[in-house]
């Protein structure tokens, strides 16, 4: 494995009736009624990573840390990264700056509280720090955190700031960010660090462009999925539109499977370790 680039290998943990597009049918509110499957899924997740001696970061919610204790401490005690996704799952662009300070405070605090260990990475929900809000990377320092995984350069309809940078850079405060991976192709930013795009395209284009970025740009990646995308048996929404359907169900069956070989095809590690300014 000499000269072997280690990748970054993170994991939003956050359950199918958290993610934002679902959020007009699922109020913060009534999330307590709602029956949980992230320990399940969580657990697939721990054991396929043992199975292939990988680490990973698992940017994990506030919400779910308090009422999972023991699941945390299992991420922990297995050797990887536990970071925060914020408490609430509340997109940073939607919040005040002070609301925003005190949810990823909070998270922090529950997160150290739990897994009985310093919590250095952030990510917001829905990579929700662009060109409008970028005051939130000051909250995140002032937070106490060293990283922020939060921007990527690209153009969706819902998130992303195509003009940053493509790869690690370090801000006026100090706070590193660590945009998700894109691959630079006929003059624009494509997404190549995972989610719904892992899910979407035919594996060989992940694999290619992981690949690209590690020869030809010699830098290391960083990919992200969730623990719902490996649950095909998850309750779906039939009153969502069809786009938001579309994007959250299509090929959950596949998932799982392309992780296999994703973590066959290159090496991976924690967010914290890969991107050494992060420690």
């Amino acid at each position: 494995m000499t000269g072997v680039i280690v990748n970054a290998l993170t994991i939003d943990v956050e359950d199918y009736f958290q993610v934002s597009a679902l959020a007009p049918h699922f109020p913060r509110s009534e999330w307590e009624s709602v029956p949980c499957r992230v320990e399940r899924n969580v657990e697939r997740i721990l054991a396929l990573l043992a199975e292939h001696d990988a680490r990973a970061t698992f940017f994990t919610l506030g919400w779910l840390a308090e009422r999972y204790p023991s699941l945390v401490r299992s991420i922990a005690e297995a050797g990887h990264e536990i970071a925060s996704h914020g408490y609430s799952h509340e997109r940073a662009s939607a919040q005040t700056p002070e609301c925003f300070l005190a949810d990823i405070s909070l998270a922090k605090a529950v997160l150290e509280d739990v897994a009985g260990k310093p919590v250095r990475g952030y990510r917001a929900p829905s990579f929700s720090i662009g060109a409008s809000n970028r005051w939130a990377h000051d909250c995140i320092a002032q937070a106490g955190y060293a990283y922020s995984s939060s921007v990527y350069p690209v153009r969706h309809d819902h998130y992303g700031m195509p003009d940053a940078p493509r790869f690690p850079y370090r801000l006026e405060n100090g706070l590193l960010e660590v945009p998700v991976t894109t691959v630079r192709w006929l003059g624009r930013n494509w997404p190549a660090g995972g989610g719904g795009y892992f899910r979407l395209l035919p594996y060989a284009v992940s694999r290619w462009q992981i690949g690209r970025v590690n020869r030809e740009e010699r830098r290391p990646a960083i990919f992200y999925f969730h623990p719902w995308e490996i649950d095909p048996e998850q309750p779906r929404v039939r009153e969502a539109r069809a786009r938001t359907r579309f994007r959250h169900y299509v090929n959950l069956d596949r998932t799982e499977g392309r992780l296999r070989r994703l973590l066959c095809d290159f090496a991976w590690g924690r967010a914290d370790t890969v991107f050494h300014g992060a420690a």
